[in-house]
């Protein structure tokens, strides 16, 4: 079974990387759906497998686990579009550097999962680690933080200060031609970036599917499913990302709760001699079941709040302004396309003059730099 699932999703992303990332291209919004549709289907019908062949059980911490998983991969996509924005990655290669992330991702958190594995069966107080990583997360998101700052990591800087790289792209080449001599591509520097965000993000989705289940093929397969389709998903909810403006919060309450169970785990099975003389603690432990309703409960509140919000209102106006303007100044876009979202931002312009006088609806129209990206569209389109 293991041997069939690993030849199956590595099939599975020679796939997508022969037929849809090998040719660059930026995807159409049909095009995303569909395979995200199918993705997302492909890990549903997984997962009733499971709870045909495993019981109700399994099937319960597999949906469980990949929910989570998928919930923090959509997180997990902030960043890699404030990493991609940072190093002006253009949009037809953005691509190949989702499907690295996809593919460095699945190798790290596998090595995570059996270093994990084995932890557990030799500590059970490992589960007071796991749960102390989750509550130090979930407070770390309500506190909020500057991601700008995972753009600019330690190892990018090493790289910059001492490797030969380029300061402008080739196509979607690592290395290229410069007065003679072969030099890195900021490209290179863009997976260098996911890569070592991956790692950061792995120590946080690992320890979280761990305190849902404790079996390695959930953890692998749930693991697994939540990431593929993510390269479509980026580009399908692209205009919605900045409009979950509760995401962070939502995943902080998931990522909470599971922190509490993983240490009402750990005390239910304590062997530390400073705990309770070593002994067993009697405590409430908290079932899949109730933990699965929790997790969707929290995500569905989260995603209504955040899209029906003020502000997830005026972040919807002003990314949709924002995307309008810069593709009506493309160049490499035709004649036909540019003029397109020339008109939508005229729409998008008035939507601006209709939000509320509050502070969001202010402070959309009070942006310095959307107000100058849109002049120099209204200057650009008047010359051609």
């Amino acid at each position: 079974m293991w041997g069939l699932t690993i030849v199956g999703i590595v099939g599975l992303l020679l796939f997508d990387f022969v037929f849809h990332v090998r040719k660059a291209h930026i995807p159409t919004l049909r095009e995303a759906a569909v395979w995200s549709a199918i993705y997302v289907g492909a890990a549903v019908v997984f997962g009733l497998g499971v709870w045909w062949f495993g019981g109700a059980t399994l099937g319960t911490e597999y949906f469980a686990g990949y929910v989570t998983e998928k919930a923090l991969s959509v997180d997990n996509l902030f960043v890699f579009l404030v990493i991609m924005a940072s190093f002006k990655v253009p949009r037809a290669d953005q691509q190949k550097v989702l499907l690295f992330g996809i593919v460095f991702a699945l190798i790290a958190r596998s090595a995570f999962i059996f270093a994990g594995v084995a932890l557990i069966n030799l500590f059970s107080w490992v589960f007071y680690l796991f749960g102390a990583i989750l509550l130090w997360t979930a407070f770390s998101l309500v506190r909020g933080g500057d991601e700008d700052d995972e753009a600019d990591n330690f190892v990018i800087r090493f790289a910059r200060k001492h490797l030969r790289t380029s300061e402008h792209y080739d196509g979607d080449k690592l290395f290229t031609m410069e007065n003679g001599k072969r030099v890195l591509t900021p490209m290179l520097l863009v997976m260098i970036a996911i890569g070592g965000t991956d790692l950061l993000f792995a120590l946080d989705s690992i320890p979280a599917i761990f305190g849902l289940t404790s079996n390695a093929y959930i953890v692998f397969t749930a693991t697994a499913f939540s990431l593929m389709g993510l390269r479509q998903l980026f580009f399908l909810i692209d205009g919605l990302l900045d409009r979950l403006v509760y995401l962070s919060y939502g995943l902080a309450i998931i990522l909470g709760f599971i922190g509490v169970k993983l240490v009402l785990h750990a005390l239910y099975q304590n062997s530390l001699p400073f705990v309770n003389g070593g002994q067993p603690v009697p405590v409430y432990e908290i079932s899949t079941g109730l933990s699965l309703l929790v997790i969707i409960g929290v995500l569905v509140v989260t995603v209504l709040a955040s899209l029906y919000s003020a502000p997830g209102r005026a972040k919807s106006v002003s990314s949709a302004a924002r995307k309008h303007a810069t593709e009506a100044l493309d160049e490499e876009l035709d004649a036909d396309t540019r003029a397109a979202n020339y008109t939508m931002l005229a729409a998008d312009e008035q939507r601006i003059k209709e939000l509320p006088d509050n502070r969001y609806g202010t402070e959309v129209r009070e942006d310095a730099e959307l107000r100058e990206l849109i002049e120099r569209a209204h200057r650009e389109h008047a010359l051609r």
